[in-house]
């Protein structure tokens, strides 16, 4: 859970297993006929894998300590680990962590969530997700984030008063 970027995408060994792990996904959930078309869909689905809060150290260098996440995850996009986390994959992980007993949720400390700080190669992120459950299974009825890669714009407005 604390691999950065250089630590998956230079172990082709691992890059192999969740290849595999994708393919396999895909054709169980109907999105490829074989696993031989895998190959011209590598966009979906995403793989990601999570583990329990630990200390690391950031691809930018600064350190996150175990106490500002509530669980550790990473995903890989096109066959490469992301350097941060897409923003479809943020949305899931949350609603995965909303629902009790999921993998995600029990990483996370278990029990009803609306939120859930996760940490990523490059930092943490606050998302959140609203899981009701319903006759015919557990339903999402929204999910929150905001975020910006970088700072896009810093400065101030002088608005004169009225005489």
């Amino acid at each position: 859970g604390t691999e950065l970027q250089s630590d998956i995408n230079s172990d082709a060994k691992a890059l192999a297993l969740f290849e595999s792990i994708r393919a396999h996904g895909a054709v169980a959930m109907g999105l490829i006929d074989s696993l031989e078309q895998a190959e011209s869909r590598q966009h979906t689905p995403k793989v990601a894998f999570v583990a329990k809060p630990q200390g690391y150290q950031a691809s930018s260098g600064k350190s996150v300590a175990a106490e500002d996440t509530d669980l550790l995850v990473r995903a890989l996009s096109m066959g490469q680990l992301h350097h941060a986390m897409m923003g479809t994959a943020a949305v899931a992980i949350a609603s995965a962590a909303s629902v009790p007993g999921t993998l995600v949720n029990l990483a996370a400390g278990e029990g009803s969530r609306d939120f859930v700080t996760f940490g990523h190669p490059s930092g943490t992120l606050k998302v959140g997700a609203k899981a009701i459950q319903t006759e015919s299974g557990w339903k999402i009825e929204r999910a929150i984030m905001s975020r910006s890669a970088r700072v896009i714009m810093e400065g101030a407005i002088r608005v004169p008063f009225p005489k």
